[in-house]
């Protein structure tokens, strides 16, 4: 008599059966447009290569986002698939210095406890440095440098070689490899044509500058600047309708919701929240089964346009997000977040 055990049942490649096509399209889009966006960097054309700096921007934009459903494992039905890919779109992101694990870990958080949490507060940090930096910080974001993301970007960098904790101490040789292969595949592009070297920076600085206006308005949560495992204070009731509450669907568009494809539907945030393991592709379907357009909690990304020009200096040292109120110019007063990026592990 035969002991041996049925084999088991092969899991698809995808999570759910109809996110073949649209994963599938958004990925490739995502990896083609970027070799092709650089393709075009190097281009004789300037047409060419504005064409090609925007396209690299946009498709960095929605690998960016597609890291964000690894995060949550919408894509692919087996974790270290998810897992995988995400290290592969973080290095084309630039997010690729801190493990995905940890990326993962502290968006995750994000959700749980209905909180920005961060492990290191940027605004304390900035206000603390002697007046001639805080300036120049506030100087670059006048411009639209986004300074405080850079900042944050560097200290993933720094952290294993400055904490004092194993866990970060052991990373040093990934960080370390990792920035040597990064700075010779930019001097490799800076030797072939400077200009394009330069383009690529403007690309990836469109990248952060998209992604930091759409996080800036999605919540008015608390942020609480704790150490990695540490918990936040239970000041107050942070149940399903406080998440809601304090959440925002920052539409692209309502007349045209094609155009929130743009940002890989991520800014339908309210359907998110109450559904976080809905992929991108259904959440149209998920926010109109739940709400209507005339849901306080949705704002056009047009009425943030202002408030985001308006506040851009506010935000970076001032630790109140604003509010947001009723009526035609109810997000005049909605200062937004910063440095909340699910780039950055920190």
């Amino acid at each position: 008599m035969s002991t041996s055990k049925p084999a088991s049942k092969r899991k698809p490649l995808f999570r759910y059966a109809d996110g073949t096509l649209p994963n599938m399209l958004a990925m490739t889009y995502s990896l083609a447009g970027y070799v092709v966006g650089i393709g075009l960097l190097l281009a004789d054309a300037w047409l060419l290569k504005a064409g090609g700096t925007l396209l690299l921007a946009h498709a960095m934009v929605i690998g960016a986002y597609l890291i964000h459903e690894f995060a949550h494992g919408t894509i692919f039905s087996v974790p270290a698939h998810n897992a995988r890919a995400g290290v592969v779109f973080s290095w084309m992101t630039g997010g690729c210095y801190a493990a995905f694990q940890d990326l993962r870990r502290k968006h995750m958080r994000h959700h749980v406890d209905r909180a920005d949490v961060l492990t290191f507060d940027s605004k304390r940090f900035i206000n603390a440095l002697p007046a001639w930096v805080r300036k120049a910080i506030l100087a670059l974001e006048w411009a639209y440098i986004p300074a405080v993301e850079l900042l944050l970007h560097g200290y993933v960098i720094l952290l294993p070689f400055i904490s004092k904790s194993d866990k970060q101490r052991a990373r040093r040789p990934a960080v370390a490899l990792t920035m040597a292969v990064r700075l010779a595949a930019f001097a490799l592009l800076g030797w072939l044509s400077p200009v394009a070297l330069v383009l690529y920076a403007v690309a990836w600085l469109i990248m952060i500058t998209v992604l930091r206006f759409t996080d800036a308005y999605q919540h008015t949560y608390d942020a609480f600047a704790v150490l990695e495992e540490g918990d936040i204070p239970a000041d107050k009731l942070r149940d399903r309708a406080y998440e809601q509450q304090n959440t925002f669907s920052n539409l692209v568009s309502l007349r045209w919701p094609v155009l929130n494809l743009l940002v890989l539907n991520f800014s339908y945030h309210n359907a998110h929240h109450e559904k976080p393991v809905a992929p991108w592709y259904r959440l149209p379907a998920l926010h109109a089964q739940l709400y209507s357009d005339g849901y306080r909690q949705v704002v056009p990304m047009k009425e943030l346009v202002s408030s985001f020009h308006r506040h851009r200096l506010r935000r970076v040292t001032d630790d109140d997000y604003g509010h947001f109120g009723e009526g035609p110019q109810r997000a005049q007063g909605f200062y937004g977040a910063v440095g909340v990026s699910f780039l950055t592990a920190v």
